[in-house]
């Protein structure tokens, strides 16, 4: 029972975010709008902070195991 309650609450909060994107105005020229993306075909992504997030991560996840790995020794 517990089980089906956290697979439940996982999936409405996920289904939840998905609902929760703003609406996009159309692309309508007379407004000014875009025919594409804008900064070509992969957008704008800003991809410096996510690459330090995950090299953060992944460094902190080293120590931690460097540190297992000494106390068991």
């Amino acid at each position: 029972m517990k089980k089906i309650i956290i697979l439940l609450a996982f999936l409405t909060i996920g289904s939840l975010s998905l609902l929760a994107q703003p609406k996009l105005p159309p692309n309508d020229p007379s407004n000014g709008g875009t025919h594409g993306p804008v900064g070509g075909p992969g957008g704008n992504a800003p991809i410096g902070s996510g690459i330090a997030l995950l090299l953060g991560l992944g460094a902190a996840y080293g120590g931690k195991k460097a540190w297992s790995a000494r106390i068991k020794d």
